[in-house]
């Protein structure tokens, strides 16, 4: 192409399929080869910055060769997060069905803000809303929308529950949750203008559940006090333990009360897809908002997390608003379904294709069987965990997620949450599997996650062998 034509942003069709294969060559050689490298990889911050740090080029380069680099030299320093022995946080283990649908969706750049610039967008976005509420079992009258994670998600679910609830008069609201809730939840409602005072932090049992007996003590009380009580955030599935608030006790406390009762079930609520999921998950059904990310349990690519609410009409009456510029988008169908009505974005890229595509092209059979895996691994682990002494089993494998510790006779707490430390350390520095700690009532563990339906039996058992290694050389004088 000439470049003085340059402005007008495009390469010619030859240029573009080459682009393109090399990309998709990239790609498929990384999902085929990420199992045989280290888990996580860094590279010094001033050595990156020494690299990419430059004035804005006045002229272009050559694509290829700027793919090339980004391959060779840049896109070297990260956590892979699909690969089998990615144990930390909470991994992301995607599927490449679904890269390509992202790679459709950008390519042909979809708009799914309104049902007229796209109807087949906004259909394929319902179905899968829909798909996924009878996997958690709402009723008919339920719906909701995709969005770009968890956090966006428990801050659409509580904008609903402070409009529909409060009327948005939130002075004398109080709201309830577990010292174990996620911190996007707080930083939802600091952006709702609640203030910290209007927080109330429960304290878990030794399951780390809330406890339903001192939370109705606290409503009781503020509720004495002048104040209302109106929000209940439970758990479906913690980041730290995996653990499951009793949601049947706090949807009693809910009815009595009048509150709202959201569920951030960002990485537990998949598991409902399971028959272990939904024996542990009981009450799910019957929350009135529920969080959840499918770029975690399942099997998408960054990023789409999703709301559901138990009248999707909820949603329309927090969120929908008039513009005059907006005229011409509602048809002469009443029902039209226009998502910028549903949720906080106006603009909003095409999210749901590409779990649509997963599940029509391996079908939901798979998926579940994807995630019953991921409870048999942490379960292996803690099986391996068991063959030696010197592995104290904190917290037991719950939703693909176990804590525990490496212990020794004689050390105190602060020795050994030292040495614990330092076997992270050491695994991490291997490369061999990346695991990080948490803390859970003063004690550092570490914690494994196993929701990888790639990971191998063997992986599981070498990991914790290679642990016991790093444990047993940290312990040494």
């Amino acid at each position: 192409m000439n470049k003085e034509e340059n402005y007008k942003l495009e390469l010619s069709p030859t240029e573009m399929k080459a682009l393109g294969y090399q990309v998709i060559d990239m790609l498929v050689d990384y999902q085929t080869s990420v199992a045989g490298q280290a888990v996580k990889t860094q590279v010094a911050q001033a050595d990156m910055e020494a690299l990419l740090r430059e004035s804005a080029p006045e002229s272009g380069s050559d694509a290829s060769a700027l793919v090339r680099k980004l391959q060779e030299e840049i896109l070297i320093d990260l956590e892979h997060k699909i690969h089998p022995r990615d144990f930390a946080f909470i991994p992301g283990p995607s599927n490449f069905v679904s890269v390509m649908a992202d790679t459709i969706a950008g390519g042909l750049n979809i708009f799914s803000g309104a049902q007229l610039t796209s109807s087949a967008a906004t259909i394929i976005e319902l179905q899968v809303i829909d798909w996924l509420r009878q996997i958690f079992g709402f009723e008919d009258s339920a719906g909701g929308l995709f969005v770009s994670g968890g956090s966006a998600a428990n801050l659409t679910g509580l904008a609903a529950a402070r409009h529909l609830i409060l009327n948005d008069d939130i002075g004398s609201a109080r709201i309830y949750y577990s010292d174990q809730t996620h911190v996007s939840n707080i930083k939802a409602l600091k952006l709702l203008g609640f203030q910290a005072e209007q927080f109330s932090s429960i304290s878990t049992d030794e399951d780390f559940r809330i406890k339903p007996d001192e939370l109705q003590e606290c409503v009781n009380k503020d509720r004495d006090a002048g104040f209302k009580p109106f929000c209940i955030i439970a758990n479906a599935g913690t980041t730290n333990t995996g653990a499951v608030d009793p949601l049947e006790e706090l949807l009693a406390i809910r009815d009595t009360e009048q509150m709202w009762l959201h569920v951030d079930g960002a990485f537990g609520a998949a598991a409902a897809l399971t028959d272990k999921g939904r024996e542990v998950l009981k009450g799910l059904e019957n929350v009135d908002s529920l969080s959840f990310d499918p770029h975690k349990w399942l099997f998408q690519p960054y990023e789409i997390g999703g709301i559901i609410v138990r009248d999707m009409n909820h949603l329309q009456k927090t969120f929908a608003t008039n513009a005059s510029y907006l005229r011409d988008i509602q048809g002469p169908d009443s029902q039209e379904v226009n998502f910028f009505d549903y949720g906080i974005q106006m603009t909003r890229g095409f999210r749901a294709l590409k779990m649509w595509l997963s599940i029509k092209t391996f079908g939901l059979a798979a998926f579940r069987k994807a995630i019953e895996r991921g409870i048999e691994l942490a379960e292996l682990v803690e099986t391996e965990l068991k063959k030696s002494e010197h592995w104290e089993i904190i917290t037991p494998a719950q939703l693909g997620i176990i804590t525990f510790r490496y212990v020794i006779a004689g050390l105190d707490e602060s020795a050994l949450s030292e040495l614990n430390q330092r076997i992270v350390q050491s695994i991490v520095d291997d490369g061999f599997a990346f695991i990080l700690t948490t803390s859970l009532r003063g004690q550092t563990v570490l914690r494994i996650c196993a929701i990888n339906p790639r990971t191998s039996d063997e992986d599981i058992r070498l990991t914790i062998e290679k642990l016991g290694q790093f444990g047993q050389s940290a312990a040494e004088p």
